[in-house]
């Protein structure tokens, strides 16, 4: 394959198109039979290792957090999951597109953003199913020591 196909390949690869970056550590929650696994498929080929499960004792770089309307409060869930990341890292949350079983409306995910201390972006079409938000959390300050 040619340099040219390879960032070719890399314009369209979801994974990519969502900040994923080689060598990241990206913790999974919420993993149910209804996830896209090509998507997970992609973020494992990028970050060039298996997604960690919710039982992982150290920081990731990046969580991926499939989230149903049923799922529970959306806000709650989103505090837990920054806890489980790096200062300034990104929560990737995935959730059902209009009309399909769990959809979650753009207001819910907007309002849980904020409370939850993080920055969303907009969202992006991920896969059949599912629509992802990136989501920040605030950068360490920059003060030097």
């Amino acid at each position: 394959m040619s340099a040219t196909a390879d960032h070719a390949e890399e314009r369209t690869s979801p994974a990519v198109r969502l900040g994923f970056q080689p060598e990241q550590v990206v913790q999974e929650i919420g993993y149910d039979d209804d996830v896209d696994q090509e998507l997970r498929e992609a973020i494992e080929e990028v970050v060039g290792s298996d997604l960690v499960d919710e039982d992982y004792d150290d920081v990731a770089d990046a969580v991926v957090l499939w989230f149903r309307d049923e799922d529970g409060d959306l806000t709650d869930v989103l505090v837990d999951a920054t806890t489980y990341i790096e200062e300034g890292g990104a929560i990737l949350l995935l959730t059902p597109k209009t009309g399909r079983d769990g959809y979650v409306e753009p207001s819910d995910i907007s309002e849980a953003a904020t409370t939850a201390g993080l920055s969303a972006s907009k969202s992006v079409s991920v896969g059949k199913d599912w629509i992802g938000s990136r989501l920040l959390t605030p950068k360490a300050a920059k003060t030097k020591k």
